[in-house]
């Protein structure tokens, strides 16, 4: 079962925008304001590629195939994890999908364990 929930996806056009939002599961354990975030992408025929980072202390990192145009945020108030994403080119048409580190609060371990089910964004030229 899906430790983490993603939304806002759907098709947009090239050149676009679009946020994506990623809140915990009724039944999980996950904080996300304190827990170290990810998102990733898979590509149709492709292996999925991490995408952008946030720790627990709201520092960033992104993958250069995004880095400019994408933006990763958390909201403490509402727990919610969000990837605002500007300009978007036809490679960037995949399944979004946020992650959870899995060792808690306040730590990076680089094992992210809870995933959720992935939302479709399709760029259309």
């Amino acid at each position: 079962q899906a430790q983490l929930v993603e939304s806002g996806g759907g098709p947009v056009q090239v050149g676009g925008s679009l946020k994506l939002s990623c809140s915990a599961a009724e039944s999980s354990s996950v904080v996300i304001s304190t827990y170290c975030m990810r998102w990733f992408r898979q590509r149709p025929g492709r292996e999925r590629d991490w995408v952008a980072s946030i720790d627990y202390e709201g520092r960033t990192t992104y993958a250069n195939a995004v880095k400019g145009r994408f933006t990763i945020s958390k909201n403490s108030l509402k727990d919610t994890l969000y990837l605002q994403m500007n300009s978007l080119k036809p490679e960037d048409g995949a399944v979004y999908y946020c992650a959870a580190d899995a060792h808690g609060s306040n730590w990076c371990s680089g094992d992210y364990g809870y995933w959720g089910q992935g939302i479709q964004v399709s760029v259309i030229s």
